[in-house]
C-alpha cells in the first residue's frame, strides 16, 4: 500500500481476481505492510488502514503472510498490532504459538492438511533491533519447522521471502536453499520479494516459483507491473498414501496505475485482458502489459 495508492477506493484494487481466487479452495497472498494504526504511511515504512485488510479478505484470499522484509517498519508494536487485527477480523482463534512460536501454519482443506512454512531473509531493521517473533532464513529454524510440518501434514507449502529484487532469474542462495527445502520434503515452493516474476523450474519433481512478483503497488520500474498468481493443484489417496502434485497453472497479471485502464489502481488478469485494447482509457498501457508480458516470457522461460 503505497501512499498514493491511499488516495483510491483499495476494495476495487482486486476485484478482477475475485473469480481466481474464490474458485480456490485455499488462497494465499504475501501481505507486504504492516496494519500499525494511523499515520498511514507507504514506502518505506509501510502502514495500511485495517480495512485494506478486509478488501483483500473480501476479494478472496484465505490466509495473509507476515514474514517479510516490511513486517518490522513500524517496530514490534507495528508488528503486534497488526498479528491482532487479522486474529479480530478472522475470529480464527488460533493458538499463540501459530503466532509466537514460529510454528508452521497447519490448515485443514477437504480433509487434507496443508502445513504452510513461511520465512524471510530478513527484515529492514538494523540486526540489533530484530525481534524474535519473526520467521527468519536461518536452517536450524526451518529445519525444525519442516519436521513439524511433515509430521502434522499431507502437504508442506514453503513460502519464502527472499531473492534479488528486479532480477527475472533466481541467484544462487535461493537455487541452494530450494534444494535443501526440497531434501526437508516441502512439496511446492512459492517466493517473493524480488518485485518482478522470476523463472520457475522443478526439483526432484517439486515445483519451484521463485518469485510472484507484485500484486497491486504503486511501482512502475520496468517489469514491476507484471506478476503471477500460481494455481497448484492436489491429489491424495488416504487408502494407498499416494500423494501428488499437478503442474501449477501460472497465470500473469498486470497491476494498472489510476487512468490506465480504471480511474484507480487495478489488477487485472492478462488472457483476459488480450484483443481488448479499446476498453483502455491509455491504449499504451495496454501496449506496455504486451511488451513485458514478451519480454518476461523471453527471460524466464515461462509460457
Amino acid at each position: 500500500m503505497h501512499t498514493k495508492q491511499l488516495q483510491f477506493d483499495h476494495s476495487l484494487f482486486l476485484e478482477d481476481l475475485k473469480p481466481l481466487l474464490s474458485d480456490a479452495d485455499l488462497a494465499i497472498a504475501n501481505a507486504e505492510f504492516t496494519l500499525a494504526g494511523p499515520p498511514y504511511t507507504g514506502y518505506p515504512a509501510f502502514s495500511a488502514p485495517d480495512t485494506y485488510r478486509n478488501s483483500i479478505l473480501d476479494a478472496g484470499v484465505d490466509v495473509l503472510l507476515t514474514a517479510n522484509n516490511h513486517i518490522l517498519d513500524k517496530g514490534s508494536r507495528g508488528l503486534e498490532r497488526t498479528l491482532k487485527q487479522y486474529d479480530c477480523f478472522s475470529g480464527s482463534g488460533l493458538d499463540e504459538a501459530q503466532y509466537h512460536r514460529n510454528n508452521p501454519l497447519i490448515l485443514s482443506v477437504k480433509g487434507l492438511r496443508f502445513a504452510l512454512v513461511n520465512f524471510t531473509y530478513g527484515t529492514n531493521l538494523g540486526a540489533g533491533e530484530e525481534y524474535p517473533k519473526v520467521s527468519r532464513m536461518e536452517k536450524d529454524e526451518i529445519a525444525r519447522q519442516m519436521e513439524r510440518a511433515r509430521r502434522m501434514a499431507d502437504f508442506v507449502l514453503v513460502l519464502p521471502h527472499w531473492g534479488e529484487e528486479y532480477r527475472l532469474k533466481h541467484n544462487a542462495r535461493q537455487d541452494e536453499w530450494a534444494r535443501w527445502l526440497v531434501e526437508q520434503g516441502a512439496d511446492a515452493i512459492v517466493g517473493a520479494h524480488p518485485h518482478v516474476v522470476q523463472d520457475t523450474t522443478h526439483i526432484a519433481g517439486v515445483p519451484v516459483i521463485y518469485s510472484l512478483g507484485n500484486a497491486v503497488s504503486n511501482m512502475s520500474a520496468v517489469n514491476t507491473r507484471l506478476e503471477l498468481a500460481a494455481v497448484l493443484k492436489f491429489v491424495f489417496c488416504k487408502e494407498s498414501g499416494m500423494k501428488e502434485l499437478l503442474e501449477p497453472e501460472l497465470h500473469f497479471l498486470w497491476c494498472t496505475l489510476p487512468g490506465k485502464k480504471t480511474e484507480g489502481f487495478r489488477t487485472v488478469v492478462v488472457e483476459e485482458q488480450i484483443g481488448k485494447r479499446d476498453d483502455w482509457i491509455d491504449k499504451s498501457d495496454y501496449d506496455n502489459m504486451i511488451s513485458t508480458l514478451d519480454r518476461v516470457k523471453a527471460v524466464t522461460g515461462i509460457e
